[in-house]
């Protein structure tokens, strides 16, 4: 064998496609790309386009909406911090902060916080500290002797005198008048 008789094994190498080389090649003129206008130019295509009929995305009724501010937090029920205890995962020691429930691989990720719900049986006396909870979860941890905190409070959004805006004022004086009228219990 000598080197001016090296070879590819044949079909190893295919010639790529002459476009645009006359009517008899097939591929002529618009070179397979069979329109012209957006259609025919790379990298341009339109999406939803029905033909001029009205498109099915535009057909559909729009309902709801995506709140982007909205707080999303982690639930995690009693019996679920019940079970770990009793495994031995969490120790009932202190405040049971978001950041302990984490670290012992209760809660697979804090998002904006750690929301108590009450599914599940709870027997062991806990301190917890948490974003928010249910009130049929503190009403059950209090049964059990222990107490829960909640942290998270919806921020105050403040005008440029740093006073609070004319619609929160008037929920905050509307929140006094319903207090005012309802007897202390």
């Amino acid at each position: 064998m000598k080197l001016n008789e090296l070879r590819d094994n044949h079909g190893a190498r295919s010639r790529h496609t002459r476009v645009g080389r006359g009517s008899s090649s097939g591929l002529g003129k618009t070179c397979g790309r069979g329109v012209k206008g957006a259609k025919a130019r790379a990298g341009v295509s339109i999406h939803g386009f029905e033909g001029g009929q009205m498109p099915l995305y535009m057909r559909l009724p729009k309902r709801g909406f995506y709140n982007h501010f909205a707080r999303e937090f982690t639930p995690i029920n009693l019996g679920r911090i019940q079970a770990a205890i009793d495994k031995g995962l969490l120790k009932n020691e202190g405040t049971i902060t978001g950041a302990k429930l984490l670290e012992a691989g209760i809660v697979s990720e804090a998002r904006d916080g750690v929301r108590l719900l009450a599914k599940g049986a709870l027997t062991a006396k806990l301190e917890l500290e948490v974003a928010g909870a249910s009130e049929a979860a503190i009403d059950a941890v209090k049964k059990a002797g222990g107490s829960v905190k909640t942290t998270f409070s919806k921020p105050v959004r403040l005008n440029k005198k740093g006073q609070p805006g004319k619609r929160l004022q008037r929920r905050q004086a509307a929140a006094e008048k319903r207090a005012a009228r309802t007897p202390a219990t």
